[in-house]
């Protein structure tokens, strides 16, 4: 993949010829926030979907807000929590069992910790959410796509990656000082790698993978958080942008045509922009790779 901006050739999202009415979408994190925002996007465009959110109550108002959109498809919730790689191998074995084809997976769902929590599973909280579950999912759902072609992996990262740092011999922050913005911006880096690599082990599949900064947006990540974090945190984020803001390059990467023409980018304000330098490393991006199947206890299923 060259190391230069690409540009979609398509036309404007309305009238495009790629066509997402009728078609599968499944979107993660989508009860609210810029996964909701991009579930009701691609509602009005007529596209299936398939709500993957953690909780009961909040995933059937976001089915309800779908709903009401006109020229909406067929829409499906799915319930999982994304810190737990039992419960993503549960949706994805779900997912696969409706035997429906999946043109597009939509890895959304983040979160931030300020302080320093594991899962079930032993990996730190921030780590498991951000990059071991899209990870993991798109692993599991990856034969699915590869028999639904044309598709797509979209998977939302940030600006927050040129900061951040993979440290392969503590993914976790066991024995670093924990700061959880900091280790936010590890995850999204490690967002951008997944993604360059992914692209480069399914070239030639018919299915293709890219990542995108959404803006700093206005949405509920970080207010899991208690005490005086969360009342610091909710003080800023009047001053951050709409989520419908945040999810119109993540409905421009499901709907425009010439986005399957690239494959591997990363993207902010529909265009293609260069990642950070970290965000280039390719051997790294392999590495990363690597030591993911190792907390997950997979074996490749793009290779």
């Amino acid at each position: 993949m060259a190391d230069r901006e690409l540009r979609s050739t398509a036309p404007a999202i309305p009238g495009n010829p790629w066509a997402i009415r009728g078609r599968n979408v499944l979107v993660t994190g989508a009860s609210s926030g810029i996964g909701l925002a991009t579930a009701r996007g691609l509602a009005a465009r007529g596209a299936n979907l398939w709500l993957l959110c953690r909780d009961a109550r909040r995933g059937e108002a976001a089915l309800d807000a779908c709903r009401a959109t006109p020229g909406v498809g067929r829409l499906e919730l799915l319930l999982a929590d994304l810190s737990s790689q039992e419960e993503i191998r549960s949706v994805a074995a779900e997912f696969l069992g409706s035997g429906e084809p999946l043109h597009v997976l939509v890895n959304n769902a983040a979160a931030v910790f300020f302080e320093r929590t594991e899962t079930v599973d032993g990996i730190e909280s921030t780590l498991a959410v951000n990059h071991i579950a899209p990870f993991l999912l798109t692993n599991l759902l990856l034969p699915r796509l590869q028999e639904s072609t044309p598709a797509r992996v979209i998977t939302v990262a940030s600006a927050g990656h040129r900061t951040g740092r993979i440290r392969l011999d503590d993914l976790g922050c066991r024995t670093h000082s924990y700061q959880g913005l900091v280790q936010y911006s590890h995850t999204k880096l490690a967002n951008v790698l997944f993604t360059r690599e992914l692209a480069r082990r399914i070239e030639g599949t018919g299915v293709v993978a890219h990542s995108l900064h959404p803006g700093v947006i206005r949405t509920g990540l970080g207010m899991n958080n208690t005490g005086w974090l969360r009342v610091a945190w909710n003080g800023v984020r009047p001053l951050f942008s709409s989520p419908e803001k945040g999810a119109d390059t993540a409905i421009f990467l499901v709907c425009d045509a010439g986005v399957q023409e690239t494959n591997g980018a990363y993207w902010s304000r529909r265009k293609s922009k260069r990642p950070g330098a970290r965000g280039r490393d390719d051997e790294m991006a392999t590495r990363l790779w690597e030591a993911s199947e190792a907390l997950v206890e997979i074996r490749d299923s793009a290779g």
